[in-house]
This record gives C-alpha cells, sequence and structure tokens, in this order.
C-alpha cells in the first residue's frame, strides 16, 4: 500500500546532516510511490511559546494551520531530529506546544484525568541523532528526547505504532559511517516505514 508520508525537520540548519537524513528517506518514500509532504520546522514563522497555556487559546499561525492539516492528511509521519541537552531543539518542542492542541491531537474528557487520542490510525518514525553512542544514551540517560516524543507526544495522541531510529555519535563521525546511515535511512522509506 503507497502511504502519505510526512516529514518533519526539526534541525534549524539546512547543511545539517538531519537534512540529508530527510533527503535519503523522502528519496526512498518517492521510489516506493509514496505520497509525501514536508514540514521544515525551522523555516516557519511561529511564537514558540502558549502565551497563556491552556487557559485561554493563542490564535494559530497560518503555517501552523497548515502543519494540522499536513497531519491530518498523513498517515505515517517521519520526525527527524538531533539530541540538544538530552531533549530536542527549541523549534521543535514549540512545534509540538503549538500545533498538539486539544481539540486538535487529543481531548480531555470531563472531570477526569484521562484523555481521548485524536490522531489515531497513523504511525510514526522517529530518526534522532546525537553525539554519543545511542546504546550510552539509553543506558545511563534513558533517552529522555525520544521517549518524550515517542510516549509522551506522538503515542500520547494516538499515533502507534512509532518506530526508533537513533544514530550516533554524528559529530566526529567517518565519511563511511554517514554514507551507511543514509543508505538505511533511504531502505525505510523504500519500505515506507
Amino acid at each position: 500500500m503507497k502511504k502519505k508520508i510526512l516529514i518533519l525537520q526539526g534541525h534549524p540548519d539546512k547543511q545539517s546532516f538531519n537534512h540529508a537524513l530527510h533527503a535519503a528517506y523522502k528519496k526512498g518514500a518517492l521510489q516506493a510511490g509514496a505520497q509525501v509532504e514536508e514540514i521544515f520546522v525551522g523555516d516557519l514563522d511561529f511564537k514558540l511559546n502558549l502565551q497563556h497555556g491552556y487557559r485561554q487559546r493563542t490564535d494559530l499561525e497560518p503555517c501552523l494551520l497548515d502543519a494540522q492539516k499536513k497531519i491530518t492528511w498523513a498517515d505515517h509521519i517521519v520526525v527527524i531530529y538531533p539530541v540538544w541537552w538530552g531533549a530536542v531543539p527549541a523549534v521543535l518542542k514549540g512545534f509540538f506546544d503549538r500545533v498538539l492542541l486539544p481539540g486538535f491531537a487529543f481531548k480531555k474528557r470531563e472531570n477526569s484525568v484521562w484523555w481521548d487520542k485524536l490522531l489515531t490510525g497513523k504511525t510514526a518514525r522517529i530518526i534522532s541523532t546525537m553525539d554519543q553512542p545511542p546504546w550510552y544514551y539509553y543506558l545511563v540517560y534513558s533517552s529522555p528526547s525520544d521517549r518524550a516524543v515517542k510516549k509522551l507526544t506522538l503515542e500520547f495522541c494516538g499515533v502507534k505504532p512509532v518506530k526508533l531510529t537513533s544514530i550516533g555519535p554524528v559529530r566526529l563521525s567517518k565519511e563511511t559511517f554517514r554514507k551507511n546511515w543514509l543508505d538505511k535511512v533511504e531502505a525505510l522509506g523504500l519500505k515506507q516505514y
């Protein structure tokens, strides 16, 4: 089955390895016949913060309304980001805060701590890069950014399953290491997975 795939690029620097991974996944997905949409979060013009929390709605900028349309359209969401200080870049966190709102991504139940998940029927792939081995990030730190995006963001909203690809260490990597990962990520795109 050919999927509708949204690639969400969380690295603001277009010269980054994350953008090369994005291009590799897209190449594979297009070769497989998938429809592909993209969001480059670093290019969007929006306020990062929920000015009033959830107490009062902050109007969404046009780029965020467009992002919600793309998320609704997609069968499969690919989120690509670098791990910075154990978390996602601020611009990606702000994007999640502003776009994945009650009424769009989830709905709080009246007089309850529970919620309804509004993005069910979608799957996702997280591709994160770091400057340490992924096994170290997992064993020593419990992979906080990957866990937050997978469990507390995507699965919280009903996206499931969410698969994870962690790549590192990138900073001191050789060209053969990067080429190998670009080939692996292109193969993921080819499988639309």
